[in-house]
């Protein structure tokens, strides 16, 4: 997913402070607009937002289980998942027809972008083709009905494409309220053998300016050079 040798680094941008969750869809929507003509830069735009459930275009209402935050539709792939401090969420504005213009491909480097960021916490993520974000294994947890191991989302990924300019992205779990999640059936996943966890309940205390570094240092590695935000 690298570009073309001359094209100008990809803006990284950190928030601090909490960023409300439909400001931020106008600003991707209005970012990716103006990529998409060639008045942009690609952009990565980490954000936390205060406690909030999105349904994404394949939600199902019965998997809304109790609606204890703010509720959003949203514009991506993928069903219900929710957001809150504690949770780094990478907003991802790439330009696909200058890269490889392949829907699927992105998906996957977006997979690869986390789970090598997960790999030097030593933390081993994978995908599964049945479900969708990255997965880690967990043996110590109850396995499901015929043995199955136990198996945690670390990670969601949902995108929504326009004119090849993607936006939407991840949300990795860094230290979040894990019984937040309770309210939804976090991408329609209801087995009791599959949960969720993040990287403080695997026993990583990392700070969220730790995880913003590896995640830059390995999307760099896939997507190529980035730039610091001006201003």
């Amino acid at each position: 997913m690298l570009p073309a040798a001359d094209a100008p680094p990809v803006e990284w941008r950190i928030e601090d402070a909490l960023v409300d969750y439909e400001a931020a869809v106008v600003f991707m929507e209005s970012r990716a607009e103006a990529i998409a003509e060639g008045r942009a830069d690609e952009c990565v735009w980490l954000v936390e937002h205060a406690p909030l459930y999105t349904a994404g275009t394949s939600a199902k209402p019965q998997d809304l289980v109790e609606a204890r935050f703010p509720v959003h539709q949203s514009g991506r792939g993928g069903q219900f998942t929710y957001h809150g401090p504690g949770q780094r969420v990478a907003y991802v504005m790439l330009d696909l027809k200058r890269r490889r213009p392949d829907v699927r491909a992105f998906v996957a480097a977006l997979e690869s972008w986390v789970m090598a960021t997960l790999a030097a916490f030593n933390v081993v993520g994978e995908r599964r083709e049945d479900r969708v974000g990255v997965w880690v294994k967990r043996p110590e947890k109850t396995r499901g009905p015929n043995g199955e191991m136990a198996e945690d989302k670390i990670a969601a990924i949902g995108i929504r494409m326009r004119r090849w300019v993607s936006f939407h992205g991840i949300a990795l779990n860094v230290e979040p309220d894990l019984s937040h999640f309770g309210g939804i059936v976090p991408c329609g996943v209801a087995q009791s053998h599959y949960g969720v966890t993040s990287l403080v309940d695997l026993g990583l205390p990392l700070s969220m300016p730790e995880v913003d570094s590896i995640l830059r240092r390995e999307f760099e590695t896939i997507f190529g050079p980035t730039r610091a935000a001006r201003g």
